[in-house]
C-alpha cells in the first residue's frame, strides 16, 4: 500500500474480527515503529505486546476508552525509558512518533488500531504501570489496541488551508 494512502484512510477502529495478529505482521509494526526519529537518536522507546484474553480484559476494565481491547487480538504499551533520557522531556514526543509509525504500518496491513492515551493522566498510566510490572524509570505514553476488522478504511478530506501559514502568521 502507498504511504500516502495508508496516511489517508488510517481511522479509529474499536470493532474487531476474532482473526489473530500474526507474529509476522506485529514484527513488522513494532520494526516500524521503532525506525521512529527520536531526540538525540536515543531510541529509549519500550514495547509490552498483550496477546493474553485475560490480560485484554484487564486492559478494558481499567481505561476508560478501551472498553474495545476486550475483544481485540492484541493491544501494545509504548512507552519510554527515562533513564536513556538525555534531553528531559523528549520522550513524549519520541513514543508519539512510535505510536504513530506503528499505527501507520498496521493500516498498511490492513489491521486496525486505536490509540488510547495513558500519559499525561496518572490515574490512567498507574494501572498500567501496575498490571504489567513496569520499573520505576518506564513510563507509558501509549496504549494501541488492535486487530483485524470488516469495518471500511475510508478516505476522508481532511486538509484545511486555513491552518496553513507561509512565513508568517
Amino acid at each position: 500500500m502507498d504511504l500516502f494512502e495508508a496516511i489517508r484512510t488510517r481511522r479509529s477502529i474499536r470493532s474487531f474480527t476474532d482473526e489473530p495478529v500474526s507474529q509476522e505482521d506485529m514484527d513488522r509494526m513494532l520494526e516500524a515503529a521503532m525506525c521512529a526519529p527520536s531526540a538525540n537518536n536515543r531510541q529509549l522507546w519500550h514495547f509490552v505486546v498483550i496477546r493474553d484474553r485475560e490480560m485484554l480484559r484487564k486492559v478494558a476494565e481499567v481505561h476508560p476508552y478501551a472498553k474495545m481491547a476486550a475483544g481485540a487480538a492484541a493491544a501494545v504499551i509504548i512507552c519510554a525509558d527515562l533513564n536513556e533520557e538525555k534531553t528531559p522531556g523528549f520522550w513524549v514526543q519520541d513514543c508519539s512518533a512510535a505510536t504513530q509509525n506503528f499505527m501507520l504500518a498496521a493500516r498498511a496491513l490492513n489491521i486496525g488500531t486505536v490509540w488510547c492515551g495513558l500519559h499525561p493522566i496518572e490515574d490512567r498510566a498507574r494501572p498500567f504501570r501496575e498490571i504489567f510490572h513496569m520499573p520505576e524509570n518506564i513510563r507509558p505514553l501509549s496504549l494501541i489496541v488492535l486487530g483485524h476488522t470488516d469495518q471500511e478504511f475510508k478516505a476522508q478530506e481532511r486538509f484545511r488551508a486555513e491552518r496553513v501559514h507561509n512565513e508568517d502568521w
